[in-house]
């Protein structure tokens, strides 16, 4: 029963304090499924969990707490109470919002608010880019061309979906 709590609180947390969607949560999903105290994922599978966010359809945060749910307690019922903890916070917080937006949107202090956050949010969405990029992710010089190719495709704005596919096509030929 401990390890169900303690997955449930780090989630709910994670869903609490994850400002800025997926790839701006993931220093903090590092620090409660890779860190201290809990260290459940080595930074290996941390890494290739992401991956695998990436390319199952839904939101990460999501898409992470239902594989780590599963992952650390060896059951459904795991990703159940994962996938709930970092939902429900954000549907609480929404439903305030969304309430009380139309009222004071105009409100100079609101639009302060939300001005000075996205800087912050811009920050953590470069922090979890740079903490992936570690040896375990560029193992060889085809790995560094493969994210190369691909950081240079995104610049060029080529669809998200393409790339994916190309770079598992890379990868299986490469590999």
């Amino acid at each position: 029963m401990q390890l169900y709590f303690e997955l449930f609180i780090s989630f709910f947390k994670i869903g609490l304090f994850g400002f800025g969607g997926g790839y701006a949560m993931l220093p903090l999903i590092r620090h409660e499924v890779a860190g201290a105290p809990h260290c459940w994922l080595s930074m290996v599978d941390f890494t290739d969990i992401v991956a695998i966010s990436q390319i199952t359809p839904g939101p990460v945060a999501i898409n992470m707490a239902t594989y780590v749910g599963y992952v650390v307690s060896g059951n459904i019922f795991g990703s159940i109470l994962t996938t709930v903890g970092v939902c429900l916070p954000p549907l609480i917080i929404m439903l305030l919002i969304a309430k009380f937006y139309l009222k004071f949107r105009k409100n100079q202090y609101i639009e302060m608010a939300f001005s000075t956050l996205r800087p912050g949010i811009l920050g953590l969405i470069a922090a979890a880019a740079l903490s992936l990029m570690n040896v375990h992710n560029f193992v060889d010089k085809a790995s560094l061309a493969i994210f190369a190719a691909v950081f240079v495709a995104c610049l060029c704005r080529i669809h998200p979906i393409k790339l994916i596919i190309v770079s598992g096509i890379a990868g299986l030929l490469l590999y």
